[in-house]
């Protein structure tokens, strides 16, 4: 069932389908409010609550850094909530236009180009039963049989719309069931998902452990997708599961968490189309007392795409997420080269601590010093071929033999690094950093014959407050390799003031091996708060790379032209 209006449709029917569900909708929570109204000696309305976000861009052809304008010159991303609430019941819709869809953004073929509403719900708590019919986000435990979420930077949506119902039988037992297909642009993805959750806390369901300082919870997972078989080469299966198990334990400063999940085959374009089963183990440890934080983390992962359509690819209707080992670095350089999980296979480790030196000495100072160390490295995992005459991840076939957390020889990303945070006096804070970044660019960018990239990159962050309303922002980074675009340079100033806040940046590709592409990126904008609303006006360029988040990326086109970002909630 289609929710959009599309700008160039001229069918006057389902423009008057989509308005006719729209007004059926606010009748039911007028009915709904007035029903709950005749029982109150005083009338109760509920509340409404929004939030509202655009995102603008004027274009303008730079073939010095690869940018084309498109044909519309202007393109807009923009979104609207509206939630009602009354008591134990809520209802929402999400109305959404692209105009078009700004560059970089998924939309394959024009799909998600229109506007429309994609997004209607209600919500419903009755004694111990919780119902939610529409569109919903749903995870199970940490995602890697079931995670539905949304991610507008990256244009990410694989909202579940169908039914879903939780029920809460006692003290510390949760449960949750759905049945539902995946947002896919305006429309469904093919497949239909269906998934049960159970998760049991002891120190809530036992009433002598209460207060214990030892928590432990254990929880299971069960999803499973049914998609029609339209293979005339393949039996493909019509219905694949996954299941999951977790446990979480908590002692004082000590926390462990660890889930297991395991695949039947499913053939798709992810994996070439073997038959091959998937699992996927992960354990996050962590120790923290004051002033001190270490953070140890472990996973592994063997053939676990999971989509409701088995043809999809890139961000479209993924089922589950593997969550990413590595950091999210903030800064510009290094998020040049970030990590995107490799659902095929892969092993990853990290190790974090944070130490904040005490202040009073000579290191700590007036305001302590904080210093945090982490390392993460990702590589593939052993696989070998069946046999002698079939290549590994031969169609039609089992794809190869691994044995369970196998870890192979070639590395995929390493980045250590080392920040430094230090106030110096009420007025001047910075923060101090230097990271080192293997990165495998053939595997994580799907090409051939690239160098891996070597990165240096040293950063430093300068806070500076004038007074309680006007602060000043330095940021200087400086990134050295010799690999792919070669060295780069980037300063930034920012000045905040009454709400008020202005910003340059040039980011310079001085070190490109091709001496006559070395372009400056040079970016100047400013904006306004107020209130619950924010206004940003920039212009500048962009260098074309990789968007990640979450170990999920998209690629950014290389643009020129002028950004308007406008955001408020009520």
């Amino acid at each position: 069932m289609r929710h959009r209006l599309f700008l160039y449709n001229n069918s006057d029917n389902s423009k008057l389908h989509l308005m006719k569900k729209i007004i059926l909708f606010i009748l039911t929570v007028l009915l709904l409010n007035h029903a709950y109204s005749q029982n109150e000696t005083q009338a109760n309305y509920g509340s409404i609550s929004g939030n509202f976000q655009s995102e603008a861009q004027y274009y303008i052809t730079d073939s010095l850094i690869g940018a084309t304008a498109p044909i519309e010159k202007t393109l807009a991303n923009s979104w609207a909530n509206i939630t009602y609430t009354l008591k134990n019941f809520s209802a929402g819709v999400r109305y959404e236009g692209y105009l078009n869809s700004i560059l970089g953004y998924p939309n394959s073929g024009g799909r998600n180009d229109g506007i429309g509403f994609p997004h209607r719900w209600a919500n419903f708590v009755v004694d111990k039963f919780e119902f939610t019919v529409g569109n919903f986000y749903e995870q199970f435990g940490n995602g890697l049989v079931l995670r539905s979420y949304e991610e507008k930077r990256l244009g990410v949506d694989n909202s579940l719309d169908g039914f879903r119902v939780k029920y809460n039988p006692a003290q510390g037992v949760y449960l949750k069931t759905l049945i539902a297909k995946q947002r896919f642009y305006w429309e469904h993805g093919p497949g239909i998902v269906r998934g049960f959750d159970g998760e049991i806390q002891f120190n809530d369901l036992i009433e002598k452990f209460a207060e214990s300082d030892l928590r432990i919870s254990l929880g299971g997972s069960f999803v499973s997708k049914f998609q029609k078989e339209e293979s005339p080469i393949y039996n493909l299966p019509k219905n694949v599961a996954a299941s999951a198990g977790r446990i979480d334990i908590r002692y004082n400063g000590l926390a462990i968490n660890s889930e297991y999940a395991y695949k039947i085959n499913d053939p798709g374009a992810d994996n070439n189309y073997i038959f091959k089963n998937g699992q996927a183990f992960m354990v996050n440890a962590s120790y923290s007392q004051k002033g001190l934080g270490i953070v140890l983390s472990t996973k592994w992962v063997d053939n676990m795409a999971f989509r409701s359509d088995r043809n999809a690819s890139l961000t479209d209707l993924n089922i589950n997420l593997l969550p990413e080992l590595t950091r999210n670095h903030v800064y510009m350089l290094p998020a040049f080269y970030p990590y995107a999980s490799q659902p095929k296979g892969e092993w990853g480790a990290k190790a974090e601590i944070m130490y904040k030196i005490p202040k009073g000495n000579v290191l700590g100072g007036k305001y302590g010093t904080t210093i945090l160390v982490n390392y993460s490295r990702v590589h593939n995992i052993d696989k070998q071929a069946i046999n002698d005459t079939l290549p590994l991840d031969a169609p039609g076939t089992l794809g190869y033999n691994t044995s369970f957390f196998s870890i192979g020889k070639e590395l995929y990303f390493q980045d250590a690094h080392i920040e430094i945070n230090k106030r110096w006096t009420k007025k001047l804070y910075t923060n101090l950093s230097y990271v080192n970044l293997l990165y495998n660019y053939n595997i994580l960018r799907g090409t051939t014959g690239h160098d891996n990239v070597n990165a240096h990159i040293a950063i430093a962050d300068i806070t500076y407050k004038f007074k309680p309303q006007l602060a000043l922002k330095s940021e200087f980074q400086h990134m050295y390799t010799k690999q792919d675009e070669g060295s780069w340079a980037m300063a930034l100033f920012e000045l905040t003031t009454s709400g008020w806040f202005f910003t340059v940046l040039d980011n310079w590709n001085y070190g490109n091996p091709d001496k006559n592409h070395r372009p400056h990126y040079f970016n100047v904008g400013f904006g306004h708060i107020s209130g619950a609303t924010r206004i940003q006006l920039t212009y500048g360029k962009t260098r074309a790379g990789v968007m990640c988040i979450g170990g999920v990326c998209r690629n950014v086109p290389a643009s020129n032209g002028i950004s308007l970002s406008i955001s408020s909630t009520f």
